[in-house]
């Protein structure tokens, strides 16, 4: 009730925990609260907080429109509410090196466990579009550099994504994430692999774990955990998995109100009000209240 009971700074240790492990590990995407609490309670290890998501839901592009304000506070919402470590999209670290080092202290006061970076100019665009531009990799070293001297909190993961795979192969990709490992990145995050053979080959090349992005319609195929586990991969995230569902559910709902007048044929699929109880302990804060508040009004006008 009222949002987790696990203190952030013991999600920051379990996520190195996690990325020490043996075991590949799903961080789904939530694109809120109420989503993250649902992720929690399926049993997921973790929560992603998409950039890419969160400005398709404010009806923008992702192209960096989003500020570092918005984009703490909707990390720190998120976090507020689970016990899961959550990790972060920072795009481009919103400015230079000291920017970037303030990035990551307001990320930690919010709650969160971790955030990557990424190596494109500003104004970004989506890492599975084409015609993306990186800096020269001594920029992105600063970036990574500052993160780290930023970094109060020694279990906060910095993450180094790399956009280089498109415009410069593979081979110059790998050369950039061991320099973004040398300077201090604790997990590489290789931006539009394009098989299986890819991603082993970054895992191969690196001595700091990485991670695969399963977005959907987007340059990498849709590959298994298991796969993935035998790429050498030890983090998967699904970024705006969440967010295509429920729009995609939506429209169609929407759709059948328009053409019915009602939404009768499809309740069925919706989330039941005792579900939704349940999922944000509705029961809880009916106790808390009921201890608290435990006078009566009889007779009082």
């Amino acid at each position: 009730m009222l949002g987790a009971t696990t203190p952030a700074a013991e999600r920051r240790k379990r996520f190195r925990e996690l990325l020490a492990g043996s075991e590949i590990v799903q961080f789904p995407g939530a694109i809120n609260p109420i989503n993250a609490q649902i992720i929690e309670q399926l049993g997921f290890e973790g929560v992603y907080i998409s950039g890419g998501a969160f400005s398709a839901a404010q009806g923008l592009p992702d192209i960096g429109l989003t500020t570092l304000t918005e984009v703490v506070a909707h990390g720190r919402n998120i976090s507020r509410v689970t016990n899961l470590p959550t990790f972060i999209d920072a795009d481009t670290g919103w400015g230079e090196a000291m920017n970037v080092a303030r990035t990551v202290q307001e990320f930690e006061d919010a709650g969160l466990a971790g955030m990557h970076l990424e190596d494109q100019v500003n104004p970004k665009r989506c890492g599975h579009l084409d015609g993306k531009e990186v800096v020269s990799t001594a920029e992105m070293v600063k970036r990574i550099s500052a993160a780290v001297k930023g970094r109060r909190d020694e279990n906060f993961v910095i993450c180094a994504r790399t956009d280089a795979r498109a415009g410069e192969g593979l081979d110059a990709a790998i050369d950039r994430a061991k320099a973004y490992a040398d300077a201090g990145a604790d997990l590489i995050f290789p931006e539009a692999m394009r098989d299986l053979s890819e991603f082993e080959t970054f895992a191969s090349a690196l001595d700091v774990p990485i991670l695969a992005n399963m977005t959907e319609f987007g340059k990498s195929e849709l590959f298994t955990t298991e796969e993935l586990a035998g790429a050498g991969v030890r983090l998967v995230i699904y970024p705006v998995t969440t967010l295509r569902i429920a729009m995609g559910a939506i429209k169609r709902g929407l759709e059948t109100i328009r053409a019915e007048g009602t939404q009768e044929s499809i309740v069925e699929g919706m989330q039941t009000r005792a579900d939704l109880y349940e999922t944000i302990d509705y029961g809880a804060y009916n106790d808390f209240d009921a201890d608290i508040f435990n006078f009566s009004q009889e007779g009082h006008q």
